[in-house]
């Protein structure tokens, strides 16, 4: 996954809305959003690895509803969420590393509180990674490269494959429309079919950052470029000017948590939608 935009604590019925791109070789295998079998979570998998991107906590066997390659449900759930990213500096993966969408599952499936479990991470253990992890009360960010557990504070978040501080073209771009087109909606009214498009529209921006705005991470300028926008569309990343794609923004999610009108808790939900990139 290569960008969240995050806005937390804004909105009193939606104290959470998470938006995602995941940005992924093509060719690698890939389960869409569902309810997993062997642990309570709901979430895309990574078939290679086992592990997920962006998942929610939730109790096996519940009702589902699919439409227009969405799926979304409600029920059983602990109000726990994590995402997490790849970190890009140019240093190569260890052979010996472990998968980083196993942070998501192992946060989703403990007891730990965010920082609790932030905390505890043996980062060596991992290739560079941004983890968000989150509950009802609190959210935090963490990576491997040098930020330490912090709590998120009320307001608009955007992460990417840098340091959370840092103002990517493409961390910069999305927040600024996410600001202009799409908090004003939720505003007017929470309720997901209400905004959803701009959200997805604002997700799917295709500009390029100018040469002069792109991040120092180690990769060449040519593949920084291809890298550069919100959304990405397929390119080769071994070479630029070889027409066969292999990489590309594969996954678009919406993860929302609604205060309960009864008071009885909060209500997570997640919707996932394949790009053109993935349909091939």
């Amino acid at each position: 996954m290569c960008i969240v935009a995050i806005a937390w604590q804004l909105f009193d019925e939606l104290p959470l809305v998470l938006l995602s791109n995941r940005d992924e070789f093509l060719a690698r295998p890939t389960e869409s959003l569902h309810q997993w079998s062997d642990q309570p979570i709901y979430a895309g998998r990574d078939s290679q690895s086992g592990g997920t991107w962006l998942g929610i906590h939730q109790q096996e066997h519940q009702q589902q509803s699919q439409q227009q390659n969405q799926q979304s449900t409600e029920d059983n759930q602990n109000g726990r969420w994590a995402a997490v990213l790849n970190f890009r500096d140019g240093v190569q993966a260890r052979v010996d590393e472990r998968s980083r969408g196993e942070l998501v599952t192992s946060f989703l499936t403990s007891q730990l509180s965010p920082m609790a479990f932030a905390r505890e991470i043996e980062l060596q253990d991992y290739a560079g990674f941004n983890l968000i992890v989150g509950d009802r009360q609190q959210a935090v960010i963490v990576n491997n490269r040098g930020h330490a557990p912090t709590a998120l504070h009320a307001g608009l978040h955007v992460f990417s494959n840098g340091q959370p501080n840092e103002g990517w073209f493409k961390t910069e771009k999305l927040r600024g429309r996410l600001r202009q087109e799409v908090l004003p909606l939720i505003a007017e009214d929470s309720s997901l079919k209400y905004w959803q498009a701009a959200a997805l529209n604002a997700m799917s921006d295709n500009t390029a950052a100018p040469e002069e705005k792109l991040p120092e991470t180690g990769v060449p300028k040519a593949i920084e470029q291809a890298l550069s926008s919100v959304y990405i569309d397929a390119v080769a990343l071994s070479n630029t000017d070889t027409p066969m794609p292999s990489y590309g923004t594969r996954t678009q999610s919406i993860l929302t948590l609604y205060n309960k009108q009864d008071e009885s808790g909060i209500t997570a939900q997640l919707i996932s939608r394949e790009t053109d990139n993935a349909k091939g």
